[in-house]
């Protein structure tokens, strides 16, 4: 089971995404914040497996909750679920630890599909944001590959491997069965480049890799 804390300070969004989220029999709300530091306050009691927050709340906003609840539970992975896609917002919240990105105005099959993948180790972007952060990448000369190349090489090969896979969206689960390892295995490969690299998610570790060239650009 998946176990979800939703925010956002508007009741109407908070119960019509809570019953999308009811339509998947593997996804339960088990808290329901209105501002964030009420949110950080159940991220602490209840540790859920992925917390859903708006951007623009009372007293604490998403952005900043985004942060407190990566230190206070560091176990649960971090959405941004917003109106809001202005670029800065969304670097802000990559920067914050956010494992995820979607847009309100989505299909609610995206909802369901962005949960199940920051659920499950992966990075989660709405597709219109994805294309413009790549975008962005490359217009700022992100994809040069020098000082990329420069960056991993405190990497093993196998690390570099399992980055670029990261780079390409893969979960735990997906990573290895493509380079047949057990998730504990990669969970640790995962863990290892984060630290070593300073890196705080795996959409930093994403886009290193596109900067380091192990990626494809589309």
């Amino acid at each position: 089971m998946i176990r979800v804390l939703l925010a956002d300070d508007e009741v109407m969004i908070r119960a019509g995404v809570a019953a999308i989220l009811a339509t998947d029999a593997e996804i339960e709300v088990v808290a329901e914040a209105s501002d964030g530091a009420e949110a950080v306050a159940l991220a602490r009691a209840h540790r859920p497996d992925v917390a859903l927050l708006d951007i623009r709340m009372p007293r604490l906003d998403g952005l900043a909750a985004a942060a407190e609840i990566r230190r206070a539970s560091p176990e649960t992975a971090v959405s941004m679920l917003t109106t809001f896609d202005e670029d800065e917002y969304v670097m802000r919240a990559l920067a914050e630890g956010a494992s995820g990105f979607m847009l309100k105005a989505a299909d609610p099959r995206e909802l369901i599909i962005g949960v199940r993948a920051v659920a499950d180790g992966a990075a989660y972007l709405s597709p219109r944001i994805a294309h413009r952060v790549i975008a962005k990448m490359g217009a700022a000369g992100l994809t040069r590959r020098p000082p990329g190349l420069d960056r991993i090489a405190v990497l093993a090969p196998r690390e570099q491997e399992v980055l670029g896979l990261l780079g390409e969206g893969l979960s735990n689960h997906d990573i290895a069965a493509r380079l047949f390892l057990s998730e504990g295995t990669v969970k640790g490969y995962v863990s290892a480049i984060l630290t070593r690299l300073g890196l705080q998610n795996r959409v930093q570790a994403a886009i290193l890799a596109y900067e380091a060239g192990l990626v494809a650009r589309p």
